[in-house]
């Protein structure tokens, strides 16, 4: 059996009277680019930070690689964090972080470091504190890889970068990605096209909750947008999962989730792209879930006192 990279469960993280991240249940198979989207707030930094030891639950479990974050030496090395900020040492040089880089990591892969260095244009000896934001992501990423970690945590590295540094950090990202089998990537952004250019999978959070997870493939074939003559939910066909509706006077539009093909009808259906399906769960009330249509179902009227009739419309909240 795979061990997941990711795994939680009931995961929740409060500051005093202030859930930052509640109920969290996941569990991320390894050898994905997984993009973690949400809302400022939703969670997403303190989730890594959980993930790579920097912070403990208030209850829960998680486990990365099988093992309790930050449990010891050989769990630590197996994971790379790059934080919000890309943190690196303005007063160390761009050598003196890959000497430091190799005395703290057993693993360190110096030759793969230099390459990398050198492919960026980076002077060796120029201060860090002296290099752009661009410049000072692409430092960080490079020592978070040449650690060469199983997973490697991102949290919002392309936040500050132009479009152009931006793209040369993602296909660093990349190419890291695909030196090995089996490495996994959790990259927190708000940038939907980048993930879409980088991601396979995908977690959203939002007020502090997981609301959706999976191969972005996958969700995207699951969800659909019908629109057709004014209804209620309650007259669409069973087994749709509702989980946006819009009325006007003229038509009636549903954003649903199936995992069988749409049935025909009235209407006009379409996938979201990955943009859309964020945005209709990140302006979802994770308090209301999404209404799921039944099929009907037959009951003894002898019994239950009731007939098939009855229940042919009965919604699971």
């Amino acid at each position: 059996m795979t061990t997941p990279v990711l795994e939680a469960e009931g995961l929740t993280k409060r500051y005093g009277g202030r859930t930052a991240l509640g109920d969290c249940t996941l569990s991320v198979p390894p050898g994905h680019v997984v993009g973690l989207v949400g809302p400022n707030g939703a969670g997403k930094s303190t989730l890594l930070n959980l993930a790579c030891g920097q912070l403990t639950p208030t209850s829960g479990t998680i486990r990365v690689l099988g093992e309790r974050p930050g449990s010891g030496p050989q769990q630590l090395a197996q994971v790379g964090f790059v934080a919000q900020d890309t943190p690196v040492y303005a007063a160390l040089s761009v050598e003196d972080h890959l000497r430091f880089g190799a005395n703290m990591n057993p693993a360190w892969d110096q030759a793969a470091a230099e390459r990398r260095i050198e492919q960026l244009g980076l002077d060796l000896k120029q201060k860090a504190g002296r290099l752009s934001g661009g410049q000072r992501a692409q430092l960080a990423l490079t020592l978070a890889a040449a650690k060469q970690p199983e997973l490697l945590l991102l949290d919002e590295p392309v936040a500050a970068l132009d479009p152009l540094a931006r793209r040369s950090f993602l296909q660093g990202l990349m190419e890291f990605a695909g030196e090995r089998e089996g490495r996994s990537i959790i990259l927190s952004s708000h940038v939907i096209a980048d993930l879409e250019r980088v991601c396979d999978y995908l977690i959203l959070l939002s007020k502090s909750r997981v609301q959706l997870a999976g191969p972005s493939d996958d969700l995207i074939a699951e969800h659909y947008r019908i629109v057709g003559p004014p209804r209620e939910a309650s007259a669409l066909p069973p087994g749709l999962e509702v989980i946006q509706e819009d009325h006007t006077g003229r038509q009636s539009t549903f954003v649903v989730r199936t995992t069988h093909p749409l049935p025909s009808g009235d209407w006009r259906a379409e996938h979201l792209d990955l943009e859309d399906l964020v945005l209709v769960y990140m302006a979802r009330d994770p308090r209301k879930p999404g209404r799921q249509r039944q099929p009907a179902v037959s009951t003894n009227a002898s019994s239950a006192g009731t007939s098939a009739a009855d229940s042919q419309d009965r919604e699971s909240i």
